[in-house]
């Protein structure tokens, strides 16, 4: 039988020949970690960074939540570990990794890699994460999972020569570089629409009509004076499926998940009702149509209570609004396609929602209550403009969120 040779199926066309097979001892020293004693002023609020396990959330980690002194570190079982050693966490949560970008120490939840010069710490680093489940299958424990400093040591990892590791890191550097940049435009979009759309609700931003002139005071309305309730149905999971069907079922878990403020079906991943139920007594009344607001009336996080998609495209499709959930229908002639979406969404909006709400551990609220919501209401035309402005600032979102 031919042996099978070690060498990648995607490479640099420069490089060729077969990977070496090392151990992570052959590459690195494996380094522990320790926590000076508590209570001990002199220990900590220095200046040396002291990471925990749940630090490591990021690629690079730079700043500790707490520090220790040189004193701590003198008296504890913790190393002064150099720039760019691999933060392994070994612990409980194991092979969770992080580059140090500066001197630190860590607790004894990690076992961290000081990688050898003839080694890419970058390359190590990207092999281990791609390779976590080769240390998961190694801890041991019964308190908590627990990988040692040997077993560590006897991993296989499979390494070019030097330059082409280099090659390769840099390749992930730039993506990782990317990703960053990505992520920090989609915080910046969101921020930017949080602030945009206060200043929107609070008439602070105001829009003018195609003659440049100034669109009439908004208005206050209840809700229940420019909307109307459905009748909703209280199928649960175990009655909607994802293959077949000929009406589909908004369930408030997904209201609460991954739905979009302005729902357009055919970007959506949402359930059949299952065919063997009976939903011919349903009335037409019932079924879901475009500018339909569908609120989740409960949650355990009262911040999320009364949570809202508006259905601003439904593909000709039959609809139905399912368990813990209210639907609510548009009077169009006051109500622009695409506006209550982000109204509801408003601060002033979601903090009488959740006044609103009753409910200890689940707080929940009913139609009667969302009917006497007051709501600030510019005229339908000033209601298009506003929905149009807001809904590109989340297309940006979308664009930026598929590009990560």
């Amino acid at each position: 039988m031919e042996k099978q040779k070690n060498i990648p199926q995607l490479r640099f066309p420069e490089f060729e020949g077969e990977w070496d097979k090392k151990m992570i001892n052959d590459t690195c020293t494996i380094v522990g970690g320790g926590t000076p004693e508590s209570g001990k002023d002199e220990f900590w609020n220095g200046n040396i960074q002291w990471f925990t396990p749940t630090e490591i959330k990021m690629n690079y980690v730079s700043k500790s939540e707490r520090t220790i002194t040189e004193l701590g570190l003198k008296k504890s079982s913790a190393r002064l570990l150099p720039k760019g050693t691999i933060l392994l966490t070994s612990r409980a949560t194991i092979g969770e990794v992080a580059i140090a970008l500066n001197e630190c120490t860590t607790n004894q939840g990690f076992q961290s890699l000081i990688v050898n010069k003839s080694f890419n710490s970058i390359f190590i680093f990207n092999w281990i994460k791609n390779n976590r489940n080769l240390f998961i299958r190694r801890a041991n424990g019964s308190t908590f999972l627990e990988i040692s400093k040997s077993e560590i040591g006897t991993i296989p990892i499979y390494a070019p020569t030097l330059p082409e590791q280099q090659k390769i890191a840099s390749f992930f550097t730039a993506i990782d570089q990317k990703i960053s940049q990505l992520k920090r435009k989609k915080t910046l979009l969101e921020q930017y629409k949080k602030g945009v759309m206060q200043k929107i609700f609070s008439q602070e931003i105001r829009f003018r009509d195609e003659n440049g002139q100034e669109f009439p005071k908004w208005e206050k309305k209840k809700l229940g004076e420019v909307y109307s309730f459905r009748g909703n149905n209280s199928f649960s999971r175990e009655n909607l499926n994802y293959e077949k069907g000929k009406v589909k079922n908004i369930h408030y878990g997904d209201i609460h998940t991954k739905f979009n403020t302005l729902f357009d079906i055919t970007k959506e991943v949402i359930p059949f009702i299952n065919e063997d139920l009976q939903i011919g007594r349903i009335s037409a009344e019932n079924y879901c149509k475009k500018g339909d607001l569908v609120f989740a009336d409960a949650s355990e996080d009262l911040t999320d209570v009364g949570k809202s998609i508006e259905l601003v495209n439904l593909n000709n499709e039959k609809i139905l609004s399912g368990l813990h959930t209210i639907l609510a229908r548009p009077d169009l002639s006051k109500m622009a396609i695409g506006f209550g979406g982000y109204l509801m969404k408003s601060i002033d909006v979601r903090k009488q929602i959740m006044k609103e709400a009753q409910g200890s551990k689940v707080s929940s609220i009913s139609a009667a209550k969302l009917s006497g919501v007051l709501l600030n209401i510019p005229v339908p035309k000033e209601q298009t403009k506003i929905a149009y402005f807001l809904s590109a600032i989340d297309n940006k979102i979308t664009h930026t969120q598929t590009q990560i």
